[in-house]
């Protein structure tokens, strides 16, 4: 036989064969299980320890928890973002989102910087990220974070720590942000390992692996825990309404039969149970059962985390409320519910803030003419447009049923076979206009860019499928997860502002309607009386309004007088800052030009329209927003205007 030549000698199936192979058929099996592979009935794969960073997460969930206890606090929230398909947009606008006005200790914008240099420019960073599958970023937050005056070290030692952690060098970019009680540092990591594979971190990792490692870092720095600091801060968790570290014991305490004993435990953590367990039983999310024997409800963890973030809400609204000089009490401060019953509001923006920077949740604090203060969740900061702080809003709920143009399409289609255009529209319907069923057309644009599903043929006719309905709902539904609530801005004038306003003003607007809206006599609903009462005054010394029997009865024409008012004004500013002459625009005349910009007025937002030596104003359609610096041209009529974009005549048309 030669060398390099070898005959196996296979035994019998399914045979084991010597002791050796029985021992190394246990082996493997072993090896599975710590893998987290089937070892017995009812477990199975998870997979948390796939990929990068396994081993080490489970070498962190491990170690003495004793010596764990005492480590520094820290926060890590963490995001896997998909890019492939959706393009660098929304990394460069989360970058630009990261570096804004007002983060940094000093007020200013915040600055990028990586491994090896305090300023990165992002546009190189976006530019390597191109075409890649995903991106992940993380929020890193110590619980003791104020302490440090710069949050560089610490970020870079934590990265050269992960670097080793998943064995790749990581290419990275980071931000301290200082403009929230906890400063903290939001890390972007490229999807990519140091030879150009997917990066998969295992999901162990991401989820504690990176929390333990920071908490590491800032013990060393700060000195760990002491017993004294401990206990400060565990008794302080006993009458908290929230999920504390106390929870989390207890749970894990819990035995096969559901129950907590509190039998075998140190004096002060058995009193520290003791404590914690009378303050659920009073929130009625746990009952004694027996001598120290307890039934924790089954929705503990759930409930107190939501008590925990309208305790986080309630804080949140007393402060902005306190720094603008308002008083309100607990019961007039409210968490506005956008569910389908929900009414609409109409009240003054206080603050916009951010909610959850890792989800780009944001909220508005409104003040309402209901007396009551409105926390409101407005969903991705991008689905709604700036509102200034003073402004006048009206927030609606977003309707997910489907809409009056929806049950058109499906009902036209319904009697031609599944098809639906602009012709098969008006025939079936000769009543309708042709701009009237080219709304319909752009409805299923919209709903096929958003969400797909819809086929449209090369002669222009959608295929619309007998459950179009049930997809329209759908939409809406994850159109309302970003967007829940409709922000409409009424007025960007302050309300103090509008009372000698030469112009036409919200005020204006409610005292000539036919269905003015309720006000209740405190918080912004007195406010906005007394701003009507003196805003009648000035409309009469005005020649607009009159007393007549007791009450103020103003002008048929007030409205459209104080509107042409300030458009004459604005576009004499207009007139000198461009160096043109103004024109009005009036009902049948057609429109053609260059939509330079848009202004914001007293009465509504305008559009700019350049032409050759002169401009003229026109109202604002949301939709012009993405056509700014494009040539326009339009029909003006009484419904509004019919814009199309671009030179051609067959370019797109919006209305």
């Amino acid at each position: 036989m030669k060398d390099d030549e070898f005959r196996p000698k296979l035994g019998k199936i399914g045979s084991l064969g010597s002791k050796a192979g029985k021992r190394f058929a246990g082996g493997l099996r072993a090896a599975i299980n710590r893998a987290g592979g089937k070892s017995r009935r009812g477990s199975h794969f998870a997979g948390s320890r796939v990929g990068r960073g396994g081993a080490a997460a489970t070498l962190l969930k491990s170690r003495d928890r004793y010596a764990a206890f005492r480590l520094r606090r820290v926060v890590v929230k963490a995001r896997v973002v998909k890019l492939a398909g959706k393009g660098s947009d929304g990394a460069r606008a989360h970058l630009r989102y990261l570096q804004r006005d007002g983060v940094t200790r000093q007020g200013e914008p915040g600055e990028l910087y990586g491994p090896d240099s305090d300023r990165v420019d992002g546009k190189n960073f976006i530019d390597r990220t191109e075409g890649d599958r995903h991106q992940f970023r993380f929020i890193v937050a110590a619980e003791d974070g104020i302490e440090y005056e710069d949050l560089k070290p610490l970020t870079r030692r934590l990265m050269a720590q992960m670097q080793e952690d998943l064995g790749t060098k990581l290419d990275w970019v980071a931000v301290d942000h200082f403009n929230t009680g906890h400063p903290h540092t939001h890390i972007i990591i490229r999807g990519k390992d140091d030879r150009g594979e997917n990066l998969v971190i295992a999901r162990d990792y991401i989820s504690s692996g990176l929390r333990e490692r920071a908490a590491e870092l800032v013990s060393l720095d700060l000195g760990p825990r002491t017993d004294r600091e401990i206990e400060q801060r565990l008794c302080q968790e006993m009458e908290q309404e929230r999920f504390t570290s106390i929870d989390r014991q207890l749970l894990r305490m819990r035995g096969d039969d559901g129950l907590v004993s509190l039998s075998d435990r140190g004096v002060f953590r058995q009193t520290l149970h003791q404590g914690r367990l009378r303050k659920l039983e009073r929130m009625g999310l746990a009952a004694e059962i027996g001598s120290g024997r307890w039934r924790l409800d089954d929705e503990l963890e759930a409930t107190l985390r939501r008590l925990g973030e309208r305790g986080d809400i309630i804080k949140t609204m007393h402060r902005e409320l306190t720094s603008k000089g308002l008083v309100r009490s607990a019961a007039d401060c409210v968490v506005y519910d956008a569910g389908q019953n929900a009414e609409p509001l109409v009240g003054r923006v206080i603050a916009r803030g951010l909610a959850d920077e890792i989800n780009d949740r944001h909220y508005i604090i409104v003040d309402s003419i209901d007396g009551k203060s409105h926390y409101i969740d407005i969903g991705k900061g991008e689905a709604t447009e700036p509102t200034p702080d003073g402004s006048i809003v009206r927030v609606t709920p977003r309707n997910t049923e489907p809409r009056q143009v929806d049950r058109t399409i499906a009902g036209i289609a319904a009697a031609n076979g599944g098809r639906y255009n602009v012709d098969i529209h008006l025939r079936q319907d000769p009543s309708a206009t042709e701009r009237f069923a080219e709304t319909h057309v752009r409805r299923l644009e919209a709903i096929r860019r958003a969400a797909g599903g819809l086929e449209r043929q090369p002669d222009g006719t959608w295929i619309i499928a007998p459950d179009h309905l049930d997809r329209v709902v759908e939409y809406e539904r994850d159109r309302a997860k970003a967007e829940p609530v409709l922000v409409d801005k009424l007025s960007s004038l302050p309300l103090e502002k509008q009372v000698s306003f030469d112009g036409a003003t919200w005020i204006d607007q409610e005292l000539v309607s036919d269905a003015p809206e309720t006000l209740r006599k405190s918080g912004f609903g007195r406010d906005v009386h007394e701003a009507q009462a003196r805003r009648r005054q000035w409309l009469i010394a005005q020649g607009l309004a009159r007393e007549e029997q007791g009450r103020i009865v103003c002008r048929a024409n007030m409205i459209s007088i104080l509107r042409q008012r300030e458009l004459n004004r604005v576009a004499g500013q207009l007139s000198s800052e461009l160096g043109l002459s103004y024109f009005e625009a009036k009902a049948g005349d057609r429109l053609e030009g260059k939509m330079v910009r848009s202004v914001e007025l007293a009465s509504g937002k305008y559009a700019v329209i350049e032409k050759s030596r002169e401009f003229t104003l026109v109202p604002w359609r949301p939709v012009l927003d993405r056509h700014v610096g494009k040539e326009v041209s339009g029909m003006m009529s009484g419904e509004g205007i019919s814009w199309t974009i671009g030179r051609q005549r067959s370019g797109p048309s919006v209305s």
